[in-house]
Parts: C-alpha cells; sequence; structure tokens
C-alpha cells in the first residue's frame, strides 16, 4: 500500500516509534494523520511537526479502553469519511516474572494486546464494506523470540503477533492487509537511559530509521516487519532447533540476570 493520499490512524503518536511514523506517513504525502495518545499534550506536539504536510487531528486516547478507541475511530470517520490504514501502536514493559501482580499483568495485557482487539473490532466493518483497508500491529521481536527479564512482555508480545496472524488469515482473501511490527531495541522512553539490554546486542536503532522500514514494508504489503534483520535468522534457529535455541537464551538470561533485577527494583 501506497500511503500516499491515504487516511491514516497512529495511536501511542507522541513519542517514540508512534512519533516517527507519524511524521513520515506525512513526508510521504498522507492525505491525513490522526495521531492518537494518552498524552494530548505529547500528540498536539507531534501533530504540530506535521501539519505543514498533511491535515489531522491529535486525540487523547487511552487504548486500554475499548469505548475510547471506539470514539477515535466513529470520531475520525465523522471527520475524513474513511480509514486507510489503522496503526495500533501503544504498548508498555513491564520488568519481572510470575510475581508481578495480578493488576500489571493486566494492564499490560489490556494495553499491548486488547488494544490491537478493540481497534480490529472498532474499525474492521468500515473496512470491510469498502473492501479494503490496511491494520499495522506494533508488537516486537520478543514476540517472535522472547524477553529476558520481563515475561509480561513477553507473553503479550506472542499474543500480539497471534492476533495478527489470526486477522491475515480470516480477512486477508477480503481486502484487508496486516502487518505486525518487530523491532529489536528502538531508542524511545522504553529504552531510556540504558542499552537496550538483550533486545540491544544488534544495536539501537533510530525511530525514524525504523519508520523507513515500515514504508518499505507496507509498499511490499509484507506481514512480518523487522526492522533488525537478524531476527529472521534467529527465528529460523529456534524453529530448527528448539532445545539448543532455549539453552542460548538460558546463557544470555544469566549474562543480563543482574540488569533486569535491577529495572524490575526500579519498576
Amino acid at each position: 500500500m501506497e500511503v500516499k493520499g491515504k487516511v491514516v490512524v497512529v495511536t501511542g503518536g507522541a513519542s517514540g516509534i508512534g512519533k516517527s511514523l507519524s511524521e513520515r506517513f506525512a513526508a510521504e504525502g498522507a492525505q491525513v494523520v490522526v495521531v492518537a495518545d494518552i498524552e494530548l499534550d505529547g500528540a498536539t506536539s507531534t501533530l504540530a511537526n506535521i501539519e505543514k504536510d498533511t491535515n489531522g487531528l491529535a486525540v487523547q486516547c487511552d487504548v486500554s479502553n475499548e469505548e475510547a478507541v471506539k470514539k477515535l475511530v466513529s470520531d475520525t470517520l465523522r471527520e475524513f469519511g474513511h480509514i486507510d490504514l489503522f496503526c495500533s501502536n501503544a504498548g508498555i514493559f513491564t520488568a519481572g516474572g510470575e510475581e508481578v501482580s495480578n493488576d500489571s499483568w493486566q494492564n499490560i495485557w489490556d494495553i499491548n494486546v486488547m488494544s490491537h482487539i478493540f481497534a480490529a473490532r472498532a474499525v474492521l466493518p468500515s473496512m470491510l464494506e469498502r473492501g479494503e483497508g490496511y491494520l499495522l500491529n506494533t508488537s516486537s521481536a520478543a514476540g517472535l523470540l522472547s524477553q529476558v527479564g520481563s515475561a509480561p512482555y513477553s507473553v503479550t508480545k506472542h499474543a500480539a503477533i497471534g492476533f495478527a496472524e489470526w486477522l491475515s488469515i480470516t480477512y486477508g482473501n477480503r481486502g484487508i492487509k496486516v502487518s505486525v511490527l518487530c523491532p529489536q531495541a528502538v531508542r524511545t522512553a522504553m529504552t531510556a537511559g540504558g542499552d537496550g539490554g538483550v533486545a540491544g546486542l544488534d544495536g539501537m536503532l533510530e525511530p525514524e530509521d525504523l519508520a523507513v522500514t515500515v514504508i518499505d514494508a507496507l509498499d511490499r504489503e509484507q506481514f512480518l516487519v523487522l526492522p533488525h534483520p537478524e531476527v529472521l535468522t534467529y527465528m529460523r534457529r529456534k524453529t530448527d532447533d528448539y532445545d539448543r535455541w532455549l539453552g542460548g537464551m538460558r546463557r544470555l538470561y544469566d549474562r543480563f540476570a543482574e540488569v533486569y533485577k535491577k529495572r524490575q527494583q526500579g519498576n
């Protein structure tokens, strides 16, 4: 899909990946970019950066709240008539394992998983009626591999990929395109003050560079978007010999255990 002339919605658009995606879509000639974020001031700031290149709105939206996502979609449809591309991008990180509180597990589940489901429920009816539409869901390389030091992040990112796969299987023959974005470490607020830990072993990617990768993947309508190409090799190693891969991940865990313990204590 070529972004030029399209109506695009980006959640988590106040900073990091979402901000860079919004800016890149505008630079590529999107007709409209709706920037949504729980932080309205941040969304407004992003919109101010792109208003010279596109039309748009800044919208406050808590993606863990289904009614808020419904309103985001309905307001965009009322204002601009349709949505070509919905980028369900907002996400959070929670360090720790099974001991993480139920409330924290539920919070990351709602933001990293249910937000994609809420978005699909809200936007698919109008897309299916038109016979076309595109869903770009942000997950992580952790959803294809794992996340040393964070069970909640690993579990929710796996689930996000599973849902994206299901969407593609179910609606791909009805005009709905689906891509899932799976980066390793990206220089955002989530990685601020560190080197990205295990995810940063292949380097910290700038969000602006990631956005270029996304444009290329959308042009090719490619399901799996891998800004760090090494991830494909790691996936193949995982499926080729699961036990050997797990052994390698245990060695990484031992290497980074203290780093993540300190990160968890800081939560």
